[in-house]
């Protein structure tokens, strides 16, 4: 799924802006699957490591992290596009995970979520007998 240019988006932007609404700010993230593992990434830049709050409610995956911008007293801005504030994602997870398993990292303003499958979820062989077998077993 590939995000293109929403201009909707933009106008709300540039609304909240003008007029000092601030609400949660989104992040964009990449999801993807390795192995018997998903791994979600999400762009934080400029983020403390200790303001970001993961929590998971049953299925429900919430990611929210909080950017300062220092006070500067008696400064002319000049540009002021780097705004501080709250960011918030929520994700509800699939049946086959294994939410008590989840961890994160946090490295060069990319937070890393790995969730893993459960095992109950995990590609498994199924053994066939025959009835034959059976009962041979049975006797």
């Amino acid at each position: 799924m590939s995000l293109t240019y929403d201009p909707f988006r933009e106008m709300e932007r540039l609304f909240s802006t003008a007029v000092g609404a601030r609400g949660p700010q989104p992040m964009p993230i990449d999801l993807f699957r390795d192995g018997d593992h998903y791994v979600l990434s999400a762009d934080l830049p400029g983020i403390d490591p200790g303001s970001v709050d993961i929590d998971v409610d049953g299925q429900q995956l919430t990611i929210r992290a909080e950017r300062s911008i220092a006070a500067t007293e008696g400064v002319k801005w000049l540009s002021r596009e780097r705004s501080g504030g709250s960011f918030l994602r929520q994700f509800t997870l699939g049946q086959g995970l294994d939410t008590e398993a989840i961890a994160a990292t946090y490295n060069e303003g990319v937070l890393t979520i790995t969730i893993p499958v459960s095992e109950k979820a995990k590609p498994r062989k199924i053994a066939v007998t025959s009835e034959a077998n059976a009962r041979a077993i049975d006797a």
